[in-house]
């Protein structure tokens, strides 16, 4: 998706729709998906570098090895405002966001991620 990567570890077809386990990679000074809202609860465990969090008003930057919970229902966003390339582990429960995928990966090639502010 352009300056961002996806990588399923987990399925819904591997975890009976009960969760999904991916890996999202952010080239350095990379918007993320923008602002969004869903029902699902998101973890992200920061893998490599600093990741910026939108939590519904307030970024957050969160580096190497912290814990990002993300309620469902609540607005969210991530994106890379460092100059390291920075990576994330999301766990969504329940599953079965994947199949969500194709359309968002040609949502982003219509829409590449633009620059960051920060």
């Amino acid at each position: 998706m352009g300056r961002i990567t996806a990588l399923f570890k987990a399925d819904g077809s591997e975890t009976d729709n009960r969760y999904s386990i991916s890996e999202w990679w952010l080239e350095p000074k990379t918007k993320g998906p923008g602002a969004h809202c869903h029902d699902e609860d998101d973890v992200f465990y920061v893998l490599a570098g600093t990741m910026s969090f939108l939590l519904e008003t307030e970024w957050i930057d969160a580096s190497a090895g912290s814990f990002v919970l993300v309620p469902g229902g609540t607005t969210h966003d991530f994106e890379n405002r460092s100059p390291e390339r920075a990576g994330v582990l999301n766990f969504s429960a329940p599953g079965g966001f994947e199949p969500n995928m194709p359309a968002i990966s040609q949502w982003f090639a219509q829409y590449p991620p633009g620059d960051t502010d920060g």
